[in-house]
């Protein structure tokens, strides 16, 4: 670069050398710890005789995998529509009740106890009664996977429109601002990183309700298939169950962070810099 001394331009291309090899790094690292972890679990099994009925090998679920491959893919489509669908409901419904929640007092005063305790209830004490209004099919599973990932989106989308500075709010009512303009152009932009944070915590419990409605009311899905292959003593087919069910959460947590860096990237510039200088 022209202007700049040796040492300068020394040290400028070391400190961008340094930043591309923990870039490569922290792409890598979470395929280093996921195979250190099947390897060490592999090595366990083997070395310690554990039975495959209490914890089979990695080896063993990788076959049982590809043995049920068709069942796993199956299912797993099934149980990701009926996921996806109740994450949908519940990203319209979290956000709309957030943003009243975060912007008027009363409604707060007035619905967030109600949604503490309905947030307490077990959600499998549940889903018997969604069977017996709605049938067992699929229903049951998307009405479960809503109620599981509802309350942490209206909860960072309250938190989100509630946290705008009332000063801001003052200078913006003088400008002659109404309370929707100020929810629209300054409380959902504030709210966004709380919104995503919400998402990616969401879209991996929503998993969670399903396949507990798909267990107890089977009809299709990776629930269904766990119970079957539980009911045949199945072990290791009953973990490669689980392993999808965990690559998907992974699969649909990477998207949401993917979008919540694509129109929410002012808000983690600091993290970003902050990672690269503490490398």
């Amino acid at each position: 670069m022209t202007g700049m001394s040796a040492r300068a331009l020394a040290r400028y291309e070391a400190m961008a050398a340094q930043a591309r090899r923990q870039r490569r790094l922290q792409t890598a690292l979470p395929w280093i710890v996921i195979i250190g972890m099947f390897l060490v679990w592999e090595f366990s099994c083997r070395v310690f005789g554990i039975s495959e009925f209490i914890l089979p090998a990695p080896s063993r679920i990788f076959a049982a995998g590809l043995r049920w491959w068709q069942p796993l893919m199956w299912d797993s489509l099934d149980t990701l529509k009926t996921t996806m669908l109740g994450f949908a409901f519940a990203i319209v419904a979290g956000v709309l009740l957030g943003v009243a929640i975060g912007s008027s007092t009363m409604v707060y005063k007035g619905l967030y106890p109600l949604l503490i305790a309905f947030n307490s209830i077990p959600k499998v004490a549940v889903v018997p009664v969604l069977i017996i209004w709605f049938g067992i099919g699929m229903w049951p599973a998307v009405i479960t996977a809503f109620l599981i990932s509802f309350f942490p989106i209206v909860v960072n989308v309250a938190t989100g429109i509630a946290t705008v500075e009332p000063e801001l709010k003052d200078v913006l009512r003088a400008l002659g601002a109404r309370p929707w303009d100020i929810i629209v152009k300054v409380g959902l932009p504030r709210a966004m990183p709380y919104f995503f944070a919400s998402l990616k915590i969401a879209v991996t419990v929503a998993f969670v309700g399903a396949i507990i409605a798909e267990s107890v009311a089977p009809n299709s899905g990776i629930g269904r298939l766990m119970m079957v292959a539980s009911s045949r003593f199945d072990v290791p087919l009953v973990f490669a169950g689980l392993i999808v069910t965990g690559a998907m959460g992974i699969v649909l947590y990477l998207i949401a962070e993917f979008i919540e860096r694509r129109t929410t990237g002012w808000a983690m510039r600091g993290q970003d810099q902050n990672l690269a200088v503490g490398g």
